[in-house]
C-alpha cells in the first residue's frame, strides 16, 4: 500500500482543503480525495468535481460521499484483486478495525498509465486482465476456492431440503398416481439445464459491460419466449414418452405443463441473478450458478406437483 495521498479533514471548508493542498502537496499520484476525522478515522470520499466546483466556504462533510469501499488490513492481496474486480474504482483506502486509514492500494500495481484509463474500454480491458490473474490463482489455491464456493453451495443444500419437504407436503398425489416420481428427476434436470445455459449467456453478456435494468428488461423478453420454445418441445417429448410407456394422458399434460412452467421460470432466473448480484457488487462467476439452480428445482416441484394434484388426483 501508498501512504502519500492527500488526506483531508471533516470539518474543513471546501477553501481551506484547496489551500492545504496547494502547500502540502502530495507527492504521489491524486486519484481520490479522502475524508479524515481528527484521529484518522475514514469518514467519506470527495470526488474531484465536487471539490473543485464546490463554493469555498461548503464543508466537506456536506459534500463527501459517506459509503466508501474501503479494504481491511488484514485482507491479502489476493483478496484485495477482487475489490477491483467487483467495485470496479481505481482505488481503494485501507483501514484497521476502528476504521483508521493506513494507505491506499490503487491499480497502479497493475498498470503505470493510469493517465491513459480515461476511456471505458481502456478500464474495462484492466479490470479483466486483474479478473484472469485472480482466476488463475483461485485455480492454484484449493482452499482458497473452497473457501470462496462452498458458502455459495449452501443454496443448493437448503433448496434440496425445501424439494423433499413440499414433495412430503404432496404425498397423497404421490400415492395415488406413483408414475409421478418417475419423471421428477427429468423434470429438475430440464430446469437446471436451461438455468446454466441462461446463467452462461448473462456472464457473456455483463463481460466488460455495465449493468442496466433497461437493457435487463429487454432480455427478460426475450429468453423468456426461448424459455417457452424450450419447456414446449422438452416437455412435448417427455409427455409423448409417458404416453406411449404408460397410456396416462393426464399425466402427460401434467409433465407438458410442469416442464414448460420450470423451464420458463429457471430462464428467467438464469438470466436475472448474474445482473442482480453484479448490482449487488458480488460475483456473479461463482454464485450465480447456485443460486439460479437452487431456484430453478424449487419453482420447477412446486409447479410439476400441484399440476399433478389437480390432475391426477382421485375423484
Amino acid at each position: 500500500m501508498r501512504q502519500d495521498y492527500p488526506r483531508l479533514l471533516a470539518g474543513q471548508t471546501v477553501g481551506e482543503a484547496l489551500e492545504w493542498l496547494r502547500q502540502n502537496p502530495p507527492s504521489g499520484r491524486i486519484i481520490y480525495f479522502y475524508v479524515l476525522d481528527n484521529q484518522g478515522r475514514l469518514e467519506g470520499v470527495v470526488p474531484t468535481r465536487r471539490l473543485v466546483l464546490s463554493p469555498l466556504d461548503k464543508r466537506l462533510a456536506d459534500i463527501m460521499i459517506r459509503q466508501v469501499i474501503a479494504i481491511p488490513a488484514h485482507a491479502s492481496v489476493l483478496e484485495a484483486c477482487e475489490f477491483f474486480i467487483q467495485h470496479r474504482l481505481l482505488a481503494y483506502p485501507i483501514v484497521d478495525e476502528q476504521r483508521k486509514v493506513l494507505g491506499i492500494v490503487d491499480v497502479e500495481v497493475y498498470t503505470d498509465e493510469l493517465d491513459n484509463l480515461g476511456n471505458a474500454e481502456s478500464r474495462d480491458d484492466l479490470f479483466q486482465l486483474i479478473g484472469v490473474h485472480v482466476a488463475a490463482a483461485h485455480q492454484d489455491s484449493p482452499w482458497f476456492a473452497f473457501r470462496r464456493r462452498f458458502p455459495w453451495l449452501g443454496c443448493n443444500l437448503a433448496a434440496g431440503i425445501l424439494c423433499a419437504f413440499v414433495s412430503g407436503a404432496y404425498e397423497d398425489a404421490l400415492k395415488g398416481v406413483v408414475a409421478i416420481a418417475f419423471f421428477i428427476p427429468v423434470v429438475l434436470n430440464l430446469a437446471e439445464s436451461v438455468s446454466s445455459q441462461s446463467v452462461s449467456l448473462a456472464l457473456q453478456t455483463l463481460r466488460g459491460r455495465p449493468t442496466a435494468w433497461k437493457a435487463l428488461l429487454g432480455k427478460i423478453r426475450t429468453e423468456s419466449m426461448t424459455g417457452l420454445l424450450l419447456g414446449l418441445g422438452s416437455g412435448a417429448a417427455m409427455a409423448l414418452v409417458s404416453l406411449v410407456w404408460l397410456g396416462k394422458f393426464r399425466l402427460a399434460v401434467c409433465l407438458l405443463g410442469g416442464i414448460t412452467g420450470g423451464v420458463i421460470g429457471a430462464a428467467i432466473l438464469g438470466l436475472i441473478i448474474p445482473f442482480v448480484l453484479r448490482l449487488l457488487r458480488l460475483e456473479p462467476r461463482v454464485a450465480a450458478g447456485p443460486i439460479a439452480l437452487a431456484g430453478a428445482d424449487v419453482i420447477t416441484i412446486v409447479l410439476y406437483l400441484n399440476l399433478a394434484r389437480w390432475l391426477l388426483a382421485p375423484p
